[in-house]
């Protein structure tokens, strides 16, 4: 008799390695189309929370100028310390406070800025605390304010990851204008932008150009903090200073030729902007608007620390293409990288109009110049 076996169905039991390197293939494609969207993504929020931070400076600003009817200057303090006596440098701030501290109050960090002002603690050294705080760049476990990194100060898009051990640090910077040279760093320094020395505070009622037309504030980037100079090596003209290019204060332009292609190569650099929050020395905290923004910077002479007496500060950002800035009357912009700088070749004015073009005139507070729209 014959016996009827049901018919054997053949099924496949996977994929076969064409198949499967085809699926991986477009997984492939699909993540280098969409990586760059979701880069621009988070970019965008991260410039986005950057211009808050400024927002909420500008609105600082404004509160402080309310209170005491000028606006801070860029570095200031208390002073008259013997520094051979105060070898600790605990009995005074040396007039080196950053405009960053004495806006405390006003961007709700009230509790540290009365920390600062009431001072009398005693170090693991045994050193005493004056009132108002010891010099900015003193670092020691047992004084907290200066190595607090407040992140209102630091952009998201900055690359700097602060050592808790160390001073804090920031990403934005105070307008100098137009100026240059002079002494920044002195007490009586009569910058012709917003921020000066401590003897020069600036009211709106200075800004005669226009508290719309000024900017007062934006971002600089920075490559951590190194004080000697070394030899640059394809580093980012934005994120490092040339030192010792004394043709910077009188030929702004000269300080633009050193990178190549967006870089520098065999020239002396230093690092010193953002290292130290609280201090108000002009290459950790201020920037000027002669070059435009992501230039070079360029210091006059080769101080290994941040005590330079002149030089192209240029303001930078690690978003595409320009800065944030935040302007006299508390608006937010954002300035182009190639926004009109005049004549870079010209020596700085110490009056009248700005040769640098729009980036020069939205920097001065009385040069009379008519800011086209940028």
């Amino acid at each position: 008799m014959l016996s009827h076996h049901p018919r054997r169905r053949l099924g496949r039991a996977g994929f076969t390695l064409v198949e499967l390197l085809v699926v991986i293939a477009i997984i492939g494609v699909l993540v280098a189309l969409l990586l760059p969207a979701v880069q621009a993504a988070r970019e965008a929020a991260r410039r986005s929370q950057c211009s808050n931070n400024l927002k909420q400076f500008g609105l600082a600003l404004h509160n402080y100028h309310d209170t005491f009817k000028v606006f801070p200057p860029r570095k200031g303090g208390t002073n008259g310390c013997d520094s051979t006596v105060d070898l600790a440098r605990v009995k005074c701030n040396y007039d080196r406070l950053s405009a960053f501290v004495m806006l405390l109050p006003f961007y709700e960090q009230k509790a540290l800025y009365d920390a600062v002002q009431a001072g009398n603690v005693t170090d693991s050294a045994g050193n005493l605390i004056a009132s108002g705080g010891p010099a900015p760049w003193y670092n020691n476990a047992k004084w907290t304010p200066w190595q607090m990194q407040l992140q209102m100060i630091i952009c998201p898009s900055d690359k700097i990851i602060p050592t808790p051990t160390s001073q804090a640090h920031n990403s934005y910077a105070f307008s100098m204008g137009d100026s240059v040279a002079s002494n920044w760093n002195s007490g009586t320094y009569q910058a012709r932008g917003v921020f000066g020395g401590s003897a020069r505070c600036v009211g709106m009622n200075w800004i005669t150009d226009g508290t719309s037309n000024t900017i007062a504030m934006s971002e600089r980037t920075s490559n951590g903090s190194y004080f000697s100079p070394r030899t640059a090596n394809g580093e980012d003209a934005k994120n490092v200073t040339v030192s010792n290019l004394p043709s910077s204060v009188s030929n702004p332009a000269t300080c633009a030729a050193q990178a190549k292609g967006g870089s520098l190569f065999g020239v002396q650099v230093k690092a010193k902007f953002g290292s130290i929050w609280s201090d108000g020395q002009a290459e950790i905290n201020g920037f000027n608007t002669v070059l435009p923004p992501n230039a070079p910077s360029c210091m006059n002479d080769n101080n290994g620390n941040a005590d330079s007496t002149g030089g192209i500060l240029s303001a930078s950002s690690n978003h595409p293409g320009g800065v944030n800035g935040t302007f006299s009357d508390g608006s937010i912009r954002f300035v182009n990288q190639n926004i009109n700088c005049g004549n870079t070749a010209a020596a700085p004015p110490s009056a009248g109009q700005s040769p640098y073009g729009v980036w020069g005139a939205i920097g001065t507070i009385a040069g009379k110049e008519t800011a086209s729209d940028f």
